[in-house]
């Protein structure tokens, strides 16, 4: 598995993720973090409100194990539903989610810290000087954005460079050949800032698992076949055609779909089981041919809408008669 850094940092960091949603014991977490390690895996993405994820972490990553991963979990979302002062990318929120993190981990800091939401009641230049305080104060050594609007996260980091404090250097979204809606706005603004991108639900919420290729698929716990739009039907029966005629699983295939991507991504893996985790590593060492990319591209293409699709219409009337390369 390669590594590259993260956003501007010197951290290096794997291709794949392992996001730990799905961890309920620590016996098989521990099967699963032995095999993500052995893959050259080295970053675990955690959060306070996957059940006792972070709890299993702790127990498994004791002791000197813990310095060979990136370590990151996330605040803002309620850890206490009956007390607002844990909801929020306020301060508070901040100081009493991170003391809470530090202690299920068993750790005295955490590698990569994300806001895991937008909260719009709290000013940027709030969440943005508390982080740089964890930061300085050596509780937390990176931070990242998930789920926030690309203008929130430009105008964080804008201010974060200007007053010297820490910015994002990662930006945590959901993106798959079933939902490509962050090629809009969120993908550029990350490339122009230079953050890497960590994609959740790289299956689509299963819908590229394979199991939907057929129309007579059974209903699954998160996705009733009934539900499917014709494009979504259509787009799973094209990933199933276009991964066997590569000789690989619909799932690896479409992860790697995702690591193809002409800007870095980084999947984040969300196995429930150890077998699970094997056929999703294979996807590192999966590289499609050009043709089937082209087969993938057709069939999942989104139109990019304003004010892109006016950007790519008067370009070539801003250059004129003669090709301009850039840099």
């Amino acid at each position: 598995m390669r590594l590259r850094t993260l956003g501007r940092t010197g951290l290096r960091v794997s291709d794949l993720f392992l996001g730990t949603m799905g961890f309920t014991t620590t016996a098989e977490a521990t099967r699963m973090i032995d095999r993500y390690q052995d893959a050259g895996g080295n970053v675990i993405d955690t959060a306070p409100v996957y059940g006792d994820s972070e709890d299993i972490l702790g127990r498994v990553l004791h002791g000197t194990r813990r310095d060979h991963f990136v370590l990151a979990t996330k605040f803002t979302l309620p850890a206490d539903p009956a007390n607002p002062l844990t909801a929020g990318s306020h301060r508070k929120s901040l100081r009493l989610s991170l003391e809470r993190s530090l202690r299920r981990l068993r750790t005295d800091h955490i590698d990569l810290l994300w806001v895991h939401c937008h909260d719009p009641r709290t000013p940027v230049e709030e969440t943005m000087r508390a982080l740089d305080d964890a930061v300085r104060a050596g509780t937390v050594l990176y931070t990242g954005a998930s789920n926030l609007p690309a203008w929130a996260v430009a105008a964080a980091n804008t201010g974060a460079d200007l007053r010297d404090r820490t910015p994002f250097s990662a930006l945590q979204v959901p993106y798959s050949l079933a939902r490509r809606d962050i090629e809009r706005e969120l993908l550029p603004m990350a490339r122009t800032l230079g953050l890497s991108t960590a994609a959740y639900s790289p299956l689509g919420g299963s819908l590229l698992s394979g199991r939907f290729a057929h129309p007579d698929a059974p209903a699954t716990g998160r996705v009733d076949p009934a539900d499917l739009t014709e494009h979504e039907r259509a787009l799973a029966r094209t990933l199933h055609e276009a991964a066997s005629d590569e000789g690989v699983g619909d799932a690896p295939a479409a992860i790697a779909w995702l690591l193809s991507r002409p800007d870095p991504v980084h999947p984040i893996l969300g196995p429930r089981t150890d077998a699970q985790l094997t056929d999703l590593l294979t996807a590192a060492d999966t590289t499609l041919s050009p043709h089937t990319l082209d087969r993938l591209e057709e069939a999942s293409r989104i139109p990019l809408g304003y004010p892109a699709d006016l950007i790519a219409q008067t370009l070539p009337w801003l250059d004129g008669p003669r090709e301009v390369h850039p840099r």
